[in-house]
């Protein structure tokens, strides 16, 4: 024990993960420290979830003699999802889109080592929460991050539709931009609609900024059931120290569509971006449906995000 008026022992550095992850997240400046919330690397069931995320609910594949490979593995729905250094194969074309991406899960007799499991795996990089200086907290990479690597997952609260537009009504302008709503066109022309709020409980991706011109790209992967985890991937190589960004409409490297100039319901003014990217679109996106009344009439649908 240190005699009293000694010097005292350095503060242990601060883990935005609560140790919860992989690797440490830290926080610059140092001593600095973000709002509170309840760190979760994975998403939690919120108000009006029709699923628990927690729950498994796909058979497993019977993978336990060969490797997993498209043709016999049941979780490889089209192709390989991944190449052998653990990189996505399929960033869309052009970037532009994402096939769904099925990963082996816990029913699955493969080892943990299978190929096919690479976002469940967790963060693999140190991640750090930085003060921007015009955009509040961000999300920077401290090692390199090849094209195609997972990064992290956007995960929180997932919610029903109604408390997302509740939620989303209730925003102000000074309100960062948490609640995400991904929809999913599949066969039969069926939308398949999910909400996530990381605002009070979530993990590091709540920290992930705007970006017209992102360098990450959000592919929805599932694992142990329908509701998918919301995987960043890499769409270019990323030095160290670089900002890690995606881009909150879904869309990735493509240009605003027309009617993106208008307003959230009520005449809410949209919020600046701060990217500064070439070709910034100057006020970040927005998901018309989560701003319509109650008994208003739904608006024609809208992008991804």
């Amino acid at each position: 024990m240190a005699a009293s008026g000694g010097p005292e022992a350095p503060a242990e550095p601060l883990d935005v993960a609560c140790g919860l992850e992989n690797v440490p997240v830290s926080v610059w400046p140092p001593g600095a420290r973000p709002g509170p919330f309840q760190y979760s690397p994975d998403h939690v069931a919120g108000p009006g979830a029709d699923a628990d995320p927690a729950e498994i609910t796909f058979p497993g594949c019977s993978c336990l003699a060969r490797p997993c490979t498209p043709g016999t593995c049941s979780c490889l729905r089209h192709q390989e999802n991944y190449d052998e250094e653990g990189a996505l194969r399929d960033l869309g074309p052009a970037a532009r889109c994402a096939w769904p991406v099925f990963e082996c899960n816990a029913l699955c007799p493969c080892p943990g080592r299978c190929g096919n499991r690479v976002v469940q795996r967790g963060l693999q990089r140190p991640l750090q929460v930085f003060r921007t200086a015009r955009k509040g907290w961000g999300l920077r990479t401290l090692a390199p991050i090849p094209r195609g690597r997972f990064v992290c997952e956007y995960a929180g609260e997932v919610l029903g539709s109604s408390e997302a537009q509740a939620r989303a009504r209730r925003q102000t302008e000074q309100d960062p931009n948490y609640l995400l709503a991904v929809r999913e066109h599949v066969a039969g022309g069926r939308v398949l609609e999910t909400f996530v709020d990381p605002a009070r409980v979530g993990n590091v991706g709540r920290f992930l900024n705007h970006s017209c011109e992102p360098n990450l790209l959000m592919v929805p992967v599932r694992v142990d059931s329908m509701v998918p985890r919301l995987a960043l991937f890499a769409a270019r190589d990323i030095a160290p120290g670089e900002e890690l960004s995606y881009d909150y409409s879904g869309r990735f490297l493509n240009r605003s569509a027309p009617g993106d100039e208008a307003r959230p319901g009520g005449g809410k003014p949209r919020k600046p971006c701060h990217c500064g990217s070439a070709s910034c679109a100057a006020v970040l996106p927005y998901d018309a449906s989560l701003y319509r009344s109650p008994e208003g009439p739904a608006p024609a649908p809208g992008g991804t995000g």
